[in-house]
């Protein structure tokens, strides 16, 4: 049996012509831009029947990380980032340093008491 060229190889049963686009229902959509401090423009898909106040206003840019806005003249700027925080700078950040010699010297007269060093 010689092998020759089959019209269906490599294409499933029941499909259309090749090439052919339309696969099902396509809902209506809204292309919306955004453009981030770099003027990069990333472009999101929303359904058409979308309410107005349920499309973000803010997204992040996926090419550079950066909050992208609506507006192309005033991109949102880059909101500072906080350093990370030990234990010790909130603990800091809550008591004052005569609050925190009370306590140590709390802390330090329990233990002595403990060991029986009193």
């Amino acid at each position: 049996m010689a092998s020759g060229g089959s019209a269906i190889r490599g294409s499933r049963v029941g499909a259309g012509p090749m090439g052919e686009q339309d696969r099902g229902f396509h809902a209506e959509r809204v292309a919306i831009s955004y453009w981030d401090a770099m003027g990069n423009e990333t472009v999101r898909y929303f359904a058409a029947d979308l309410p107005e106040d349920e499309i973000p206003e803010v997204i992040d840019s996926p090419s550079t990380g950066l909050p992208a806005g609506r507006d192309k003249e005033n991109p949102p700027s880059v909101a500072k980032n906080e350093p990370y925080k030990t234990h010790l700078a909130y603990v800091k950040e809550r008591r004052t340093p005569e609050e925190s010699t009370q306590l140590l010297d709390e802390a330090l007269q329990k233990l002595r008491s403990a060991e029986g060093r009193g």
